[in-house]
């Protein structure tokens, strides 16, 4: 135990922590300008006052110790505590300090923290002889800046934008209108360092807190802890005061550790990434957030989601093991991985673990999901088939019994988006996830990942999936046997809120038979992770499809003509469904639209005469075209 004693009894008047230069020096001047916040592997400096000259005092001063410490029970044996006296030699890999200026009256010091210290909340006290001062606390971030750091990124633009900027874009939507939403990450607001402190603090290992990896899944599985714990069910309301209550991270993060902030329901359970994001440059690590559009979720790393409807073609989704979410949002950090190879040094996504593995959250390379390396951590053939199962619709008799439609495939993990570097436009980073489909090297991926998913299954697990995949192949070729037709579906990619729009389905009979066709239609509204949220519309209809007829029929879709309106958050899914005479075949077409809602923008009026007025409108959505498909923005 250290015994403190004044600065009288030592001889110093007082210590200046330079708190605003040093922070400027660190890039913390944002957090605050009078409270200590420095980065690792950088010196700072501090001032010492005496009370009587220098000289006076020398003899004791020469016998100065050093002492900072961290956490409740500080150890040298843990790295939470270092002692280190007066040197000349900095050393990024220990603590060191060494006398800059001295004269009569004040000694300025240069500390010296090492590049792989542990982070978080430290006391610096001075020990002279047998006496111990507290000179004062200060908090110690990661630091992109030092090339001795694992967070350190070379790019001064990549920096400013992964680490500085607190005003973002984050991407939701379908994959066909992508939908912009701006959002406050607020990592420098006055309060958001101590939050980001205390959250860590609930992961008791803080010896761990100098490896970014760890941090990094503390941060993760602490926030998905909280918001399990504070998110609400979404209300069945389309009050427009709930649309401007979700569009930044601070509050959530208020509200989740102190309970005093803004409420998160279930429809916005996507802000999970954003506040991680929040954290995680506080603390210093860069990070982002990113949007996969169609991305598989609950597959167990299957390459296949079976999704099941309804003899009406609903579909529920929320028992369903697997299911194609309409987009998910995560967050990636950069860091290097020692743990692994270089070769998986940049961009980690911050995943949820599969069930069973002891770690809540797991750091997966990207490029280790580019290259089908499924077993090299727990979540990464997750990851992967997040970004490139494919989907089976399985048509659920009332007797229970499944039939295969005849749908398109669909596939996931696309236009996987984040917010472009220094600017407000949306960069497509599925590059970094796959290679171009119909490659050959998405080919040897593909091949090699299959070939880890076996060596990593059971027995068991083989021979069901051998059993399923001989009962695809059956329905496959019994629909290959059948004069089938072809059915289309038509939909606009987004809808203004109680707007309308036409849709259109189209049958084709290739034949040389005319074929008794029951088509329905239906609309329902599905919340973002693809879970029934309300029945909306259906129309049946039987009719004769003529020998080698292409037949298109044009359907109104409007919010007049629903049941109920679509609860906040959600999307509409449109689905199309068809059989006809002497087949059991099952033909099925499904599309996801966005709801375009507006977003009331506020802006101030500077005429002298109405400076205090201000001026309200309503953004409309806007419809770009491919490659640059962004649906709304405000």
């Amino acid at each position: 135990m250290i015994s403190l004693f004044s600065m009288t009894a030592l001889g110093i008047m007082s210590c200046d922590f330079q708190a605003a230069r040093n922070n400027e020096e660190h890039h913390t001047q944002a957090i605050s300008s009078r409270d200590l916040i420095v980065r690792r592997g950088q010196p700072f400096t501090i001032i010492l006052h005496f009370r009587a000259p220098a000289g006076a005092t020398l003899p004791a001063l020469t016998e100065m110790v050093f002492i900072a410490q961290t956490g409740e029970q500080p150890s040298m044996a843990n790295r939470t505590q270092a002692i280190f006296d007066i040197s000349s030699l900095r050393n990024q890999k220990q603590w060191s300090v060494d006398v800059e200026e001295r004269d009569d009256q004040s000694w300025t010091i240069s500390v010296t923290t090492p590049a792989d210290a542990i982070i978080g909340k430290y006391s610096l006290l001075l020990q002279v002889l047998d006496k111990t001062h507290s000179l004062g606390q200060f908090t110690l971030l990661f630091n992109p800046w030092s090339r001795e750091d694992a967070v350190f990124l070379w790019n001064e633009a990549q920096r400013s934008e992964y680490l500085l900027n607190q005003n973002g874009l984050i991407y939701l939507g379908t994959a066909n209108c992508i939908q912009t939403e701006p959002w406050d990450f607020g990592q420098f607001e006055r309060d958001v360092i101590d939050l980001s402190v205390r959250l860590l603090g609930e992961n008791k290992q803080r010896e761990k807190w100098s490896d970014p990896t760890h941090v990094a899944q503390a941060v993760g599985a602490l926030l998905h802890d909280h918001k399990k714990k504070c998110v609400l069910p979404t209300p069945q309301t389309q009050d427009a005061a709930l649309l401007t209550k979700r569009r930044g991270s601070v509050p959530i993060l208020r509200q989740w550790l102190t309970g005093q902030g803004r409420p998160v329901y279930d429809g916005q359970a996507w802000v999970l990434a954003a506040v991680a994001c929040t954290v995680l440059r506080c603390l210093g690590i860069p990070a982002r957030v990113i949007t996969v559009f169609s991305s598989a979720q609950g597959t167990g790393g299957k390459l296949i989601v079976d999704e099941y409807c309804n003899e009406e073609g609903l579909q529920n989704g929320e028992d369903q093991e697997g299911r194609i979410w309409i987009f998910q949002t995560s967050t990636e950090c950069w860091m290097a991985r020692p743990d692994l190879s270089r070769d998986y040094n940049g961009w980690q996504i911050l995943y949820p673990t599969p069930r069973g593995v002891l770690e809540a959250y797991d750091l997966v390379p990207v490029r280790a999901v580019k290259e089908g390396k499924l077993t090299l951590t727990p979540a990464a053939a997750d990851v992967f088939a997040a970004v490139n199962a494919k989907c089976m619709v399985w048509k659920r008799h009332d007797d229970a019994t499944l039939e295969l439609t005849a749908s398109n495939t669909k596939y996931v993990g696309d236009n996987i988006s984040t917010k472009g570097v220094g600017s407000e436009h949306c960069e497509d980073i599925t590059q970094n996830y796959k290679y171009p489909e119909g490659s050959l090297e998405e080919k040897k991926v593909l091949e090699r990942a299959e070939m880890e998913r076996a060596e990593m299954e059971s027995t068991e697990e083989r021979a069901e999936k051998e059993r399923a995949e001989k009962e695809r192949a059956k329905k496959r070729m019994e629909h290959e046997t059948v004069d089938r037709l072809y059915l289309f579906l038509e939909a606009p990619s987004s809808l203004p809120l109680r707007g309308d729009a036409q849709f259109f389905v189209t049958l084709v009979n290739p034949n040389n038979q005319e074929k008794t066709v029951q088509l329905t239609t239906e609309v329902q509204a599905v919340s973002y992770k693809g879970i029934l949220a309300a029945k909306l519309w259906r129309e049946k209809q039987s009719f004769t499809l003529s020998t080698k007829l292409v037949d298109r029929k044009t359907y109104r879709l409007s919010f007049s003509s629903f049941e109920q309106n679509p609860p906040e958050n959600s999307f509409l899914r449109l689905t199309a469904m068809a059989t006809y005479s002497e087949s059991n075949l099952t033909l099925f077409a499904q599309e996801d639209i966005a709801i375009c809602r507006p977003h009331l923008a506020i802006e101030p009026s500077f005429h002298m005469s109405t400076l205090a007025k201000m001026k309200t409108w309503f953004l409309p959505s806007r419809k770009f075209g491919k490659g640059d498909n962004i649906c709304s923005s405000t």
